[in-house]
């Protein structure tokens, strides 16, 4: 290999410092059946990127990936810093704890608790104090238009409330990444476009990273990059 091909080489290969995600040449296989092709994929911190595919594409499977729940079977991983193929499944956990949020298209609240006890999870979780909960959880209702149903058990109120009460959660420790399933995908279109305007707001002001997949081409007007998926590759 001459010096010149080696530079590029090691320039392809070498591990981005700017990047939140930093994804080289990843694949996933499910028995025999490829999911991901070879994907390369790098995020800057504080962007916004939808990827966008039909069903079936890998959307979902890549989002698990960089969410550290799915290994992958070759290549490498960088998200937030961390090599993900190198951490412990302990250590991917505090990871996704600590420093990430998620939000899945039917939002995942627990039915028996109120908006605002589903909000503080994550700060118990991380071990927060009882008075700054309680004023984070309120502030964050409010921001979200959900003061008035805050008291209210997730399993009485609107899709789009509940929704709103998911976004909450997942932003409420202020994760540097946020990783979205589909999270307008159950919601009729003026819930939905309430959900993604609450949703951008917070995580434009708070800074954090955002990776949504959809295959709603309104839901990915929302964001500022477009990745397209087809058949596990990037395309476009």
């Amino acid at each position: 290999m001459t010096a010149a091909a080696a530079h590029r080489e090691h320039a392809r290969t070498a591990p981005d410092p700017a990047a939140v995600v930093d994804l080289r040449g990843v694949r996933v296989s499910y028995g025999q059946d490829p999911a991901l092709r070879g994907i390369d994929l790098r995020i800057a911190a504080g962007e916004q990127v939808a990827v966008m595919g039909p069903s079936g594409c890998g959307k979902s499977t890549l989002l698990h990936v960089l969410a550290g729940v799915l290994d992958a079977d070759e290549g490498t991983l960088r998200v937030l810093g961390e090599d993900l193929g190198r951490l412990r499944e302990k250590d991917r956990g505090q990871l996704r704890l600590a420093r990430m949020g998620m939000v899945f298209q039917f939002g995942d609240l627990i039915g028996e608790l109120t908006l605002r006890e589903n909000l503080t999870l994550p700060l118990q979780l991380l071990g927060g104090r009882p008075a700054r909960i309680r004023a984070e959880a309120e502030a964050m209702l409010e921001r979200l238009g959900l003061g008035e149903v805050a008291d209210r058990r997730a399993a009485r109120v609107s899709g789009g409330q509940a929704q709103r009460a998911a976004v909450g959660r997942a932003l409420i420790h202020q994760p540097a990444l946020l990783l979205a399933d589909e999270p307008t995908g159950a919601l009729d279109t003026v819930a939905a476009d309430t959900v993604m305007d609450a949703l951008m707001e917070t995580v434009t002001e708070q800074g954090t990273t955002l990776v949504v997949v959809t295959h709603d081409n309104r839901v990915a007007a929302h964001l500022d990059r477009l990745v397209g998926m087809r058949d596990g590759e990037m395309v476009g």
